[in-house]
C-alpha cells in the first residue's frame, strides 16, 4: 500500500452544494453544470440532509459575486 495523498483534489468548473446527513460531521461535494440544477438538487436533498450552497468554482477556486 501507498501512502495516502496530501494534496486537496481540484475542483472542476461548475456550481457546487454540499451536503451532509443531519448531524454528521462528514460531506460529499456535488457538482452541476448550471445554476438551476444546482438550486434543484439543493431542494431535492434538502428534504432529508443539510444542504450547504457553496456556489460557483472556476479553475477550483470560488467565484465571488
Amino acid at each position: 500500500m501507498g501512502r495516502p495523498p496530501t494534496r486537496p483534489s481540484r475542483l472542476r468548473d461548475g456550481f457546487y452544494i454540499e451536503v451532509r446527513t443531519k448531524g454528521s460531521n462528514s460531506a460529499i461535494k456535488l457538482r452541476s453544470e448550471t445554476r438551476e440544477e444546482m438550486t434543484n438538487s439543493a431542494e431535492h436533498y434538502s428534504k432529508t440532509k443539510e444542504v450547504t450552497v457553496l456556489g460557483e468554482y472556476v479553475n477550483g477556486k470560488p467565484i465571488d459575486k
